[in-house]
């Protein structure tokens, strides 16, 4: 068989398999990032390093196996390289939270939420204000929260994957809190009182 053949026949076993697995990717980078542009350049990225590996797969498990794997490699390249860029962002919540000797403002000082705050996390409206506070995070922030508070990844864990110190991932999710809480104050909890 002649090397372009063998690339026509690659293109074709590819292209079946976009065909047959590009929903589950999606769904699963979708859950994984909360971002659909995110998730459907990821399931891209994994059919084109499918397409330039293909001759690395042995056939020793199912290719939608096979795929995942390199999908699971891509979110994580993801969150390392979002982890890694500077964090800048406009309008911070945490402005004036801390006196200059970083001290509570008494202003901001976080108030007591109703008992009843577990109960309306499952109102629809809340989860859209929440997602949208999320999305205001830095991209550094958020990828914190997203492993640690959906993929209920240990601190070590993610600190290992991503190549940074237990204290700045500590930090990050402090600050991430800090301006979530603020966030759905302002937007939630001071609006439906």
């Amino acid at each position: 068989m002649t090397d372009h053949s063998k690339e026509k026949q690659t293109s074709e076993i590819i292209k079946t398999w976009v065909n047959l697995y590009s929903d589950s990717l999606f769904s699963w980078a979708l859950h994984k990032t909360s971002d659909r542009e995110v998730a459907e350049d990821l399931v891209q990225e994994t059919f084109l390093a499918a397409l330039q590996s293909y001759h690395r797969f042995e056939g020793n498990s199912q290719p939608k196996t096979w795929l995942m794997a390199i999908l699971k490699n891509k979110i994580l390249d993801h969150y390392r390289s979002n982890f890694k860029k500077p964090v800048a962002f406009e309008n911070s919540f945490l402005d004036g939270i801390f006196t200059e000797d970083e001290n509570w403002n008494p202003k901001e000082i976080p108030q007591h939420w109703a008992d009843d705050a577990h109960e309306i996390m499952d109102q629809d409206e809340l989860k859209l204000i929440l997602s949208k506070c999320l999305k205001k995070l830095p991209l550094q922030w958020k990828t914190a929260i997203q492993l640690k508070y959906f993929e209920e990844k240990s601190g070590d864990e993610i600190c290992q994957e991503l190549d940074v110190t237990p204290t700045n991932f500590w930090q990050v999710i402090h600050r991430s809190k800090l301006q979530l809480r603020k966030c759905l104050e302002v937007n939630w909890f001071n609006k439906v009182a």
